[in-house]
């Protein structure tokens, strides 16, 4: 047997809970194994507030369940890869996987793209999606405090997010194309008993209209009548609309690879093999009755088991053996007991996993975790930074300096800061630089040359970047420092022709799992690319911002280029961010 360096036993395409799943039962068994992600890893699951039906969690969130996945495969050896697969060679003993950053070869291949949540083609969805029309709850029914809200959909979902959202709304009012929910009994009745909610059956949303400040009315079909009537808020104002209709799956770099049905879903057989002898298909994205998380792992599991046997039997055929993750923290911790096993002369019992220093002493803001990872992340910088705040006495700014220093201080070094406190000569907030408004309390990220003298980048942030945000301001750092995370050379050439000033404006909230991966994209252009600036409102702090631009919907994107000004909304890649930019 010849060990092949570049060559993976099984790349798996999609980081949700099936992909997760199937990543952790093939690092475990020593296989090496690629998880291949183009947003963020968890998969569609994160966006859930309140996960009470997996089997031995009472009750958690969808992003804490998936990362904890995540944090099981890592400890394993699985190894992972934020791009975006573009194509499969499915031929031959080793197949092809090209992605935005590079080709990677492979024995074989598990598909777990999943699904997005299906647009439904009411008037006005499209043009007041972020306006009024939303499709997550946890990310936007903030937005629509004191308001009644329309929900769309009978299954699942709209069931259980009807139920969340009254959190919020003053009504909801649900409608529901069939008799009867289309979910389970239990989940239904939830909806069914809550004061706060109305529900319409047989009844279909038709399309909406709009007046000053968001939407104002709605057609309504009666399906059995064939009436249809205009549905208006009890008060008079404004209202929101969450669409949960299903998904769509995502395999449209599947077509003429393996077999899909009508709908586009994955055809898989027995153990979940496709058409395609090595590439097999686990989670919504395959045909089943049922799309749960918990039939997401089930496939992850059971797709791994049989990914084990087809990668052992490629590498017996052609003589080549992928390099195993032995120095895992699963792995280390193995060895670790058996030496102690033998020192002491009894068996070796199970070790969960490996800790390689006393707890560190919780702070404030970071707790050992968190610090573990920042040392990684401060180790591997290259270069020195001046955190720039910019405070007005406020309470947020008191917990923004509180939140720098202490980053500073785990920083060794590589992290500096200082008090910026400037008014104009009304006392109002000024932008020294010129088209962003200069919302405080403010963080300024600064590059600190050899000679240490502090030249701002592009990146800030508006606010306290904590929760989900926490993430992309780390990465910001990252990026700004350098190395940086990398991008594909194509990208890279994109960034770079940027020759005109662009400000990106990303108003977000502390909550939305799908702002931190358009942050970092506008901000990991920004940090490349002088021209670019690239800076995050967190709306709850400013909320003029958001009356200014009439946000419903989390993240909107204000591109301002040229004297011209865009507004758009949704999560966007590097490459989508690109295109907005015009580059």
């Amino acid at each position: 047997m010849t060990e092949d360096k570049n060559l993976y036993d099984v790349v798996v395409i999609g980081g949700g809970p099936a992909g997760l799943s199937a990543g952790l039962y093939l690092a475990r068994a020593r296989y090496r194994t690629l998880i291949l992600e183009k947003d963020d890893f968890g998969g569609q699951i994160t966006i859930t507030a309140d996960v009470v039906n997996y089997p031995g969690v009472a009750s958690t969130d969808g992003r804490k369940l998936t990362e904890t996945m995540r944090q099981q495969a890592q400890n394993f050896g699985a190894e992972f890869m934020s791009a975006e697969a573009t194509g499969i060679e499915a031929q031959g003993d080793i197949k092809v996987v090209h992605t935005s950053r590079g080709d990677l070869r492979t024995f074989g291949i598990l598909i777990a793209t999943g699904a997005s949540p299906r647009k439904i083609g009411f008037q006005g969805e499209q043009e007041y999606a972020g306006r009024g029309v939303a499709y997550c709850a946890t990310c936007d029914g903030e937005f629509f405090t004191g308001r009644e809200v329309l929900v769309v959909g009978g299954g699942f979902a709209a069931a259980e997010e009807s139920v969340f959202l009254t959190k919020y709304a003053t009504k909801v009012t649900l409608l529901v194309r069939e008799e009867d929910f289309t979910c389970d009994a239990a989940v239904a009745d939830e909806a069914r008993n809550n004061d706060k909610i109305e529900i319409h059956y047989s009844t279909e949303l038709k399309g909406v209209s709009a007046g000053p400040g968001g939407l104002v009315e709605a057609s309504i079909l009666d399906r059995k009548s064939g009436q249809t009537t205009t549905w208006k808020p009890q008060d008079g104002g404004t209202f929101g609309v969450f669409v949960f209709a299903g998904y769509v799956p995502q395999t449209g770099m599947l077509k003429g690879v393996v077999d899909l049905d009508d709908h586009g879903y994955v055809l898989t057989h027995g153990y979940l093999e496709t058409s395609v002898p090595g590439i097999y298909a686990a989670g919504d994205l395959r045909v089943k009755n049922l799309r749960q998380v918990i039939t997401a792992t089930a496939d992850g599991a059971v797709a791994a088991v049989e990914l084990e046997r087809y990668a052992s039997n490629m590498s017996d055929k052609t003589g080549l053996v992928p390099p195993r993750p032995e120095d895992s923290p699963y792995a280390r911790s193995e060895r670790q007991a058996e030496n102690s096993a033998l020192a002491s002369g009894t068996s070796p019992a199970p070790v969960a996993q490996e800790h390689d220093q006393a707890p560190a002493k919780t702070s404030g803001f970071f707790g050992p975790d968190i610090r573990k990872q920042l040392d990684m992340v401060f180790g591997k910088m290259t270069g020195k930074l001046e955190l720039a705040l910019d405070l007005d006495g406020s309470q947020v700014s008191k917990e923004l300096e509180a939140f720098v220093d202490e980053l500073v201080g785990l920083s060794d070094g590589k992290l500096t800061s200082r008090v910026d406190s400037r008014t104009d000569e009304d006392g109002k907030d000024y932008d020294p630089a010129g088209d962003l408004p200069d919302a405080r309390p403010s963080v300024r990220i600064c590059r600190v040359d050899d000679q240490g003298v502090s030249q701002p980048t592009g990146l800030a942030f508006h606010g306290v970047p904590s929760g989900h945000e926490f993430n992309s301001f780390v990465l910001a750092l990252y990026n700004a420092a350098g190395p940086g995370q990398q991008v594909d050379q194509p990208t890279s050439d994109r960034i770079d022709a940027i020759k005109d000033q662009v400000d990106v404006m990303m108003l977000v909230s502390l909550t939305c799992t799908m702002c931190p991966t358009t942050v970092l994209s506008a901000q990991r252009v920004a940090a490349q690319n002088g021209k670019v600036r690239a800076e995050a409102y967190d709306l709850a702090h400013f909320p003029e911002l958001k009356d200014q631009y009439q946000v419903m919907s989390v993240p909107c994107i204000v591109i301002r280029k040229d004297g011209q000004e865009t507004v758009e909304f949704g999560k966007k890649s590097v490459p989508e961010m690109l295109d907005l930019i015009g580059a």
